[in-house]
């Protein structure tokens, strides 16, 4: 089956648009932000007094008052992290912060390939042999009972810190997830790394209310954590809602500034980008997948560590070590794609809904970015196994818009009750692990579940897009502006819409796979760029496109981002 494209417009609320632009936003950001159901003035703004007070997040002041007891008694503290760049800034929080505040604390991070997911009881005896009296998950927990229970057993406390949606059974122990029943958080979309953030603003105002900061202990300024917390927001992919703008929004002002630790400095250097220019994107691929890296391939200790350097000359290290382990994950992730596009035809059967993929020399730390490869070229929730060491198979899915997939797991859990043996997620991503024999059962199973949810219109890629963008917007100096905003997973990049006539077209790069073209609209001329285009364009190009800053030697140029283009037809 052809992949069906079509182009689409968002529709936009007019008055939202006039209450805006009444704020004294500039037209055009009153439009793109009407056109992502903002309708206040507030929201235009990043400051950090408009962030949803902590005290809304269910039990985050009792989780500070059982980690002050732990300050105040010298306890020793243990953080379990996930191993993700959300899990290792998270990690990377707490570590900084609550060592600001006079904890003893240190941390561990479980190795996907030696201990699985989560704090599960071997965790809880490492916790133990390290003398830990309290354990704080972060990024993870949400689903550890047995974890849990275990530390209980050998006479330590559990804090988890996670947002993952909760399953039927949760840990008894003090838990913060907006994502649990029963709390009212307006966000639902924190990362793991907002959530220990929160419950560090809840603990600092009640250590401050105790008269802890005095004599050399200072109080520290948690705005100094931002940086992190943009990072492990931007790199978990979470939707960026307004209270998750204002934090990634504050963090990046802060890393532009030179106000960064060396770790973040260091992941930038090495792939060879100017921190000073950095924007959500740049955190997302060029930031996240070195350190993603680490917890794929090897141990998310490596991470940590760089994030946790407060030396530039060690960090660099580290991040060079770092940027090796992605170079290796890359190769590997090459290997497997192409081992699967090997397999599959360039075109899926009509009625095909799903891909599920497997083979036994499938590196399980690499599956979910394959995952997400074959998803963006087939667009169809799809699942990538790879075999444990336990007899088991591992695997991770990616979905598409109107796909939840973590739901479609649950049903097809529900429904073969011995095939999966634990799974979590969220709409967009799940993983999984299920017995060695069961890929048939659940390729079919997968099938099922997702052809009950689909219609051609779901399976239909669409390019929505802010419409037709006037010619006097066409500009270095807009480009600019839009680049100034905050913009990522669920408040996308703005796009347009128009049609042109084409100039001229060249072949671009060492493999000649891109082409540059100069397009013509109201007499004007801009230069485009379009990305793995080997095809001849036609004279009149219909194009959705961003306009970027292109910066090339000492030049700064506004060039046209082209995502799709297909040809104008006659009438």
């Amino acid at each position: 089956m052809s992949l069906r494209k079509k182009i689409a417009t968002r529709t936009v609320n007019p008055q939202y648009v006039n209450t805006l632009m009444q704020s004294g936003a500039n037209p055009l950001i009153a439009q793109l932000y009407a056109a992502r159901a903002v309708f206040s003035a507030d929201e235009l703004s990043d400051q950090l007094n408009l962030l949803i007070p902590y005290q809304r997040l269910s039990y985050c002041e009792v989780a500070a008052e059982r980690i002050a007891q732990s300050i105040e008694q010298q306890e020793k503290i243990l953080i379990i992290a996930d191993y993700d760049a959300d899990g290792a800034t998270a990690c990377s929080v707490g570590m900084k912060g609550l060592g600001a505040m006079g904890a003893v604390v240190d941390f561990f991070v479980p190795n996907r390939f030696e201990h699985g997911y989560g704090l599960t009881p071997e965790l809880a005896d490492i916790a133990a042999e390290k003398g830990a009296k309290l354990i704080i998950t972060v990024d993870n927990g949400i689903s550890s009972c047995e974890g849990v229970a275990r530390a209980k057993e050998l006479g330590m406390d559990v804090v988890v810190t996670d947002h993952h949606v909760a399953g039927r059974y949760v840990p008894d122990c003090i838990i913060v997830n907006p994502n649990q029943q029963g709390c009212d958080f307006p966000s639902k979309n924190l990362a793991g790394v907002g959530v220990i953030f929160y419950v560090l603003m809840a603990l600092r105002v009640l250590l401050r209310g105790r008269g802890w900061f005095s004599g050399s202990l200072k109080e520290p300024n948690l705005g100094d954590l931002l940086d992190l917390v943009a990072v492990g927001t931007v790199a978990d992919v979470v939707p960026l809602d307004h209270n998750n703008r204002i934090l990634v929004s504050q963090g990046l002002k802060r890393i532009r500034a030179g106000k960064t630790r060396a770790g973040i400095q260091a992941l930038f250097q090495v792939a060879r980008f100017d921190f000073h220019k950095a924007q959500p994107v740049d955190i997302g691929f060029k930031v996240a997948p070195r350190l993603n890296a680490a917890g794929r391939l090897d141990d998310m200790s490596v991470g940590i560590a760089c994030l946790l350097s407060d030396n530039l000359e060690t960090a660099q290290q580290l991040a060079n070590e770092l940027n090796q382990l992605n170079q290796t994950r890359q190769e590997i992730e090459q290997d497997m794609l192409q081992n699967i596009l090997g397999e599959f035809p360039d075109t899926l059967p009509e009625n095909q809904t799903t891909l599920t993929a497997y083979r036994d020399d499938f590196h399980q730390g690499v599956v979910g970015i394959v995952a997400s490869r074959l998803k963006d070229k087939f667009y169809r929730p799809t699942f990538v196994f790879a075999p444990d060491d336990n007899g088991d198979l591992r695997g991770s899915g990616r979905s598409i818009e109107g796909v939840h997939l973590r739901d479609v797991v649950d049903v097809v859990a529900k429904k073969y009750p011995d095939l999966i043996s634990k799974f979590g997620g969220h709409a967009m991503a799940a993983g999984l692990t299920m017995r060695g024999d069961g890929l048939v059962i659940f390729q079919a199973a997968f099938e099922e579940a997702v052809r009950d949810v689909v219609n051609k219109e779901i399976l239909s890629q669409t390019f929505l897009t802010d419409g037709s963008l006037k010619t006097e917007y066409l500009t270095l100096e807009c480009a600019q502006m839009l680049n100034s905003q905050v913009w990522g997973q669920g408040f996308p990049q703005p796009t347009f819409c128009d049609d042109f006539i084409l100039l001229r077209q060249e072949f671009i790069g060492k493999d000649k796979q891109h082409k540059k073209a100069w397009l013509r609209k109201d007499h004007h001329e801009f230069e485009a760029v379009f990305w793995r285009c080997a095809d001849e364009l036609p004279d009149e190009i219909r194009v959705v496109y961003r306009p970027v800053v292109n910066e090339w030697g000492n030049r700064v140029d506004l060039q046209l981002y082209v995502e799709h283009w297909e040809e104008v037809l006659p009438f």
